[in-house]
């Protein structure tokens, strides 16, 4: 089989298979997508991309904007998905690191794209220049070759402290992880997926749309999670993939019940960890089992409770076929025994290469055999179920995103009549985790948490936002002067109920 994710992906289906369902009950074919892909490749190859240049996206959910991700595929190109939410100055940052030769943005956001050679754009409607320069091209048949070791996918994942980081993912990354999840999870073309999920991270984008597209699957594509309109499509689907926030707002939702979900197979959840009560609430509501699983940008995924077999609530299941797991001393590397917690190592064919043009720092993230530290704590259970016990760097996933503290600290102390503070994430009923500010301020400083809110409105992504500020006159330390935010943690761990 080829190591071209394209190729994989375009001939997985027949083209009168309908690939996406939209929220109007429009279906439109694989062929009506991947001829869609096939002008938009023409359109990036007449701006000049040569392969390995990166095409930087930064989007409204549409299915044009799958194909924009699947034309710069058979291009050659490079995808760049980048937050919705992510202000100019964040943007700024990721096109000068990338350095697209196109930027594909919505329209209103044109006039941010300093320094790219070409932009484009595209509105959650599938409007705008891109699409009218794809209207007037011929089709691009050709395929540009790229191997399995050839990058298809950059995606940046912020780092607690210095800069983002951009994760190269391959062809073969994406290709095998995907093709390993179809026969893990048992989808076939027979399956509808809701989809539900922003298309800018792994979780939406790799996951879903790949795993489905090999199958030769469906997926009813909703632009955003609106819980009663997800209730009310799940007759005419089989799967769901989701954040553990899909699963709050559903046990929310008085239509939740056994009857509701009697034709789903399948509920998948991830992206941040699920609270072992709303597993055990969803199975006695719905007496259905959310299968909980367990990835990263850097390597896809990597473990996933079973198909077949029991879902144990608070795990997140077994390695998958072809990825090497261990526990390891986080000092020394050195393997523990079964039952030890330590840090999370892996290594398979889904593990990215390396960060984007950052060597030193690629170094120092992988083990002299090849394994991969992920950052994460966990241990191996009697039973050989892996379970996240922590995570390394104060790293918050707040309704399925990555929220680094460092980021937000660095944006409150540049405030005025702030000293310093420190981030913490707070167990959230919706979110999983909510991001919430401790603040201490200069004597006699007159900052409030409304006024500290609004000062940040605008400088970082909304997702990023603190959702509470708390403000003391001094922040724990222990004796070597750092900062406790476990102590914080513990003490203010019911403040969002």
């Amino acid at each position: 089989m080829t190591d071209n994710l394209f190729l994989a992906l375009r001939d997985a289906a027949p083209a009168d298979a309908p690939l996406f369902r939209l929220a109007d009950g429009t279906d439109i074919s694989y062929g009506a997508a991947f001829e869609t892909a096939g002008r938009i490749a023409a359109v990036l190859r007449g701006l000049g991309l040569q392969p390995g240049d990166r095409v930087a996206a930064q989007v409204d959910k549409s299915w044009q904007a799958v194909a924009l991700y699947l034309g710069t595929l058979q291009a050659g190109g490079v995808f760049l998905p980048l937050n919705t939410a992510y202000t100019a100055a964040e943007i700024g940052y990721f096109l000068g690191d990338a350095a697209p030769r196109v930027f594909v943005c919505a329209p209103a956001r044109a006039d941010e794209a300093g320094g790219v050679a070409h932009v484009l754009t595209l509105d959650g409607a599938g409007g705008g220049s891109l699409m009218e320069a794809a209207a007037g091209a011929a089709p691009s048949a050709g395929v540009t070759p790229r191997e399995g070791g050839d990058l298809a996918a950059i995606l940046y994942t912020s780092g607690t402290t210095g800069r983002s980081k951009g994760a190269m993912l391959s062809h073969l990354n994406l290709l095998s992880n995907a093709l390993v999840l179809k026969d893990y999870w048992g989808f076939t073309a027979t399956d509808r997926l809701i989809h539900a999920l922003p298309i800018f991270h792994t979780h939406g984008l790799f996951v879903a749309t790949n795993t489905l597209m090999l199958a030769g699957g469906a997926m009813i594509f909703l632009p955003r999670f609106d819980t009663a309109e997800v209730l009310g499509l799940m007759p005419q689907a089989t799967a769901m993939m989701g954040v553990p926030t899909f699963y709050t707002r559903l046990l929310a939702h008085p239509g939740l019940d056994r009857a509701a979900t009697a034709h789903m197979r399948l509920f998948i959840s991830g992206s941040a960890p699920l609270l072992a009560e709303t597993h055990r609430a969803f199975e006695a509501r719905t007496g259905q089992r959310i299968l909980e699983r367990y990835g990263m940008t850097e390597t896809n995924m990597l473990t996933s409770n079973p198909l077949e077999g029991e879902r144990i609530a608070g795990t997140v299941g077994f390695p998958l076929p072809g990825v090497s797991l261990r526990i390891a001393d986080p000092e020394t590397g050195a393997e523990l025994p079964q039952g030890g917690i330590g840090g999370i190592e892996v290594k398979g064919p889904n593990v990215f290469g390396g960060y984007w043009q950052m060597p030193e720092k690629t170094a120092t993230e992988f083990r002299a055999d090849g394994f991969f530290i992920t950052g994460d704590l966990g241990m191996i259970d009697e039973r050989g179920y892996v379970h996240i016990v922590g995570r390394a760097k104060d790293l918050i996933i707040s309704g399925g995103y990555n929220v680094y503290p460092k980021e937000i600290e660095s944006e409150i102390d540049d405030l005025a009549g702030v000293v310093e503070s420190a981030v913490i994430g707070l167990p959230h009923p919706d979110f999983g985790e909510g991001v919430a500010a401790v603040v201490v301020r200069e004597p006699g400083a007159a900052l409030d948490e409304a006024g500290l809110l609004r000062a940040l409105t605008g400088r970082l992504a909304g997702y990023k936002l603190p959702k509470r500020v708390i403000f003391l006159d001094e922040l724990p330390r222990n004796a070597m002067g750092k900062v406790q935010k476990k102590a914080l943690r513990d003490d203010y761990a019911g403040m969002f109920g």
